[in-house]
């Protein structure tokens, strides 16, 4: 690597999902052109590229769910689906000029800290430069996590996960096993139930779903919202001040969650007629400890006759048969996964090489922690675009990610106040202090003390996921940037030459004269 050249840029961005994107619409905005977006597809959207499967919709108001720069009155229904909200990152990469910078087909392979240059040296399929500055906006639900069931291999069937759908596969008239309950699962058997010969259902853990409010937007209503633009502002305004009322019951108070589960249940017993099958799907720990979910077909689909629910696991595959933990077999065409992604594992940690030349990985063998979500110690000039613990329960990430761009563009104003070669290292202790403080507020919620194990949680049971918190708190928290609880990093210091080395050069040029 020593000696050769490469492009060199003052920001890289990984990522061109919503907060990819978002970091390099902000990037403009304070007057920085010099940037690059690193996205590994051929087209912007993250996840929502990636999500195509059958009834993909996000389960945040359209409205709520979009960049508070870039509002879009034409927002179709209330809850918008997945082609909708592609649709609206193209549009945000169109008009705010973001695309000459974005760099498609271009996987960072590995980011490796210079400590004598101050910068990122970034491998990547498309080539190889150098930044001043890493933002890293891959988002937790790029990468799909898949379990190692003992026998898939033999599995003679059509296997994929949900974030990767093969549209090219036929279900109708197919025997179609679908693994897995969460989010993506309950948008997905509604949609292929009515298609499939047979689905079954395999659950490990049933979720609280609630009655999903979806309708359209009128015509009249966009109108408005296109001819008063403040009226768009008013309803993302009541939108959030909803949600940031509710943040109480989640964070300080879960008792009060009561309420919710009985309207919960009235929503499964309006569908389910069947107690042995409401046996299998009422949960046994308290609502909001995993995600709340929307839906109102997906109770009547699990209802019809062609639709079996195991209340367990899937164990192994002998050959075309899935087998549950609990015995319970079933011959299938199709595996569907819906099992989530790599989360609090996230796989471009490997490849994010720090300052003592460890990876990013490595430093969170023991759980992911940052400065306020953001930055890791040992990691110079290296930002996460929601980073530990800026996930929400019950709100938009969109307003996270924006009071991290806050705190991204306040970041890059410090570095330019020091001046010339500089990076800032998050100190050891200012990480410590501030992932104390955060999971000292994790105690009493209801995602720690619901009484159910959740993507949120780490394999050592620490929430590394949430803010404990509203976004308005963390919007504070995110204003600027404290440079007190970094260091400083300047350039490696060349050492004077010692008396006696001066006075020998300095005979040696007058003997060489």
């Amino acid at each position: 690597m020593a000696g050769q050249k490469h492009e060199h840029v003052r920001v890289a961005v990984i990522g061109s999902g919503f907060g990819g994107l978002g970091a390099a619409v902000r990037l403009r905005r304070e007057g920085i052109t010099d940037f690059v977006v690193l996205e590994r597809a051929g087209t912007v959207g993250g996840t929502w590229r990636d999500n195509s499967y059958p009834g993909c919709a996000c389960d945040v108001p359209s409205h709520l769910y979009s960049f508070s720069f870039a509002p879009n009155p034409d927002w179709p229904r209330t809850f918008s689906g997945q082609e909708k909200i592609h649709a609206y990152l193209e549009h945000v990469a169109d008009v705010f000029r973001i695309r000459p910078h974005i760099r498609f087909d271009s996987e960072v392979r590995q980011a490796r800290w210079d400590t004598e240059r101050l910068h990122w040296i970034l491998e990547t399929a498309s080539g190889t430069l150098t930044a001043d500055v890493v933002v890293s906006a891959t988002g937790p639900l790029s990468d799909p996590k898949v379990p190692d069931i003992p026998g898939l291999g033999s599995f003679e069937g059509k296997v994929f996960h949900s974030a990767r759908w093969d549209h090219d596969y036929d279900l109708r008239g197919k025997r179609v096993a679908m693994i897995g309950t969460g989010a993506s699962a309950i948008q997905i058997v509604p949609a292929i139930q009515q298609d499939v010969g047979r689905l079954t259902l395999f659950q490990r853990t049933p979720p609280w779903v609630m009655p999903r409010a979806d309708r359209a937007i009128t015509r009249a209503e966009r109108w408005l919202h296109r001819q008063l633009p403040f009226t768009t502002q008013a309803r993302r305004g009541l939108l959030w001040g909803i949600r940031e009322l509710q943040v109480q019951a989640f964070t300080k108070r879960p008792e009060e969650l009561g309420l919710v589960e009985q309207l919960a249940r009235r929503n499964m017993h309006r569908a389910v007629k069947d107690p042995a099958l409401r046996a299998k799907l009422t949960p046994d720990y308290r609502i909001g400890c995993k995600r709340i979910l929307l839906s109102n077909t997906y109770y009547p689909a699990l209802a019809q006759p062609h639709v079996d629910v195991v209340a367990s696991g899937l164990k192994e595959i002998r050959g075309n048969t899935l087998v549950a933990a609990d015995g319970t077999e079933a011959e299938v065409d199709a595996i569907i996964f819906g099992t989530g992604f790599h989360v609090t594992d996230m796989p471009i940690a490997e490849r994010v090489i720090g300052a003592d030349g460890d990876s990013l990985a490595q430093s969170w063998k023991d759980g992911m922690r940052s400065l306020r979500g953001a930055t890791a110690a040992g990691f110079p000039n290296f930002m996460t675009i929601i980073g530990p613990n800026t996930g929400l329960g019950n709100s938009s990430m969109i307003l996270m990610i924006e009071s991290q761009l806050n705190y991204l563009a306040d970041y890059l104003r410090q570095l330019h106040v020091l001046g010339g070669r500089v990076a800032l290292d998050p100190r050891e202790s200012a990480v410590t202090g501030w992932n104390n403080r955060v999971q000292d507020r994790m105690k009493r919620t209801v995602w720690n003390t619901g009484g159910c194990t959740s993507w949120y949680l780490d394999a050592n049971g620490r929430n590394t996921t949430v803010w404990p918190g509203t976004t308005t708190e963390f919007r504070q928290a995110t204003r600027h940037v404290d440079v007190g609880e970094y260091k400083v990093v300047r350039p490696p210091a060349v050492a004077p030459a010692s008396p006696a080395r001066t006075a020998r050069t300095k005979k040696k040029a007058v003997d060489a004269a």
